[in-house]
């Protein structure tokens, strides 16, 4: 005879599922503040030329981007010639005011002086172009301008 006695089959409680919804909101919480949405995706080709000296600027809603560069592989029945970018599409020269005008249209009037262009140009294109589009930006009254780079060493 055994001291110990097998009950019959007992079975396991169920599992609590209580705070599953709590789980699940937290993490939903977690990936709508954690998720950088993409503001526009490259058609050219933008390997950034190096500085030594940089630093970041401010606001992010405050900034205009205009990238200029080669079309990349996918964008090569474009052509060779660097290109304009603005937002997801090619522009010439000429878009580049109206392309102001809607950027400072869509910021409110306290905001507009404080608009900032900032250039990311391919480090291989041509002085000409980004001259080209300096002059186009100071017609509209645009005077800042930014040149984004990456950190580095500006000697090599």
């Amino acid at each position: 005879m055994s001291k110990f006695k097998k009950e019959g089959s007992k079975e396991l409680p169920a599992i609590s599922t209580a705070s599953l919804p709590d789980i699940v909101f937290m993490l939903l919480f977690f990936f709508m503040v954690a998720t950088v949405m993409r503001d526009s995706s490259l058609k050219i080709k933008n390997n950034l030329p190096s500085a030594a000296e940089t630093e970041k600027l401010g606001q992010k809603n405050l900034i205009m981007f205009i990238y200029a560069g080669k079309p990349s592989d996918q964008y090569k029945s474009m052509g060779e010639e660097p290109k304009i970018q603005l937002n997801d599409k090619f522009a010439e020269l000429k878009e580049i005011a109206a392309f102001v005008a809607a950027e400072r249209a869509s910021k409110r009037e306290a905001e507009i002086p404080q608009l900032i262009a900032a250039l990311k140009v391919d480090k291989e294109t041509n002085m000409g172009l980004i001259s080209d589009i300096e002059q186009q930006l100071r017609k509209v009254g645009q005077l800042k301008i930014n040149y984004t780079t990456k950190k580095g060493s500006g000697l090599k």
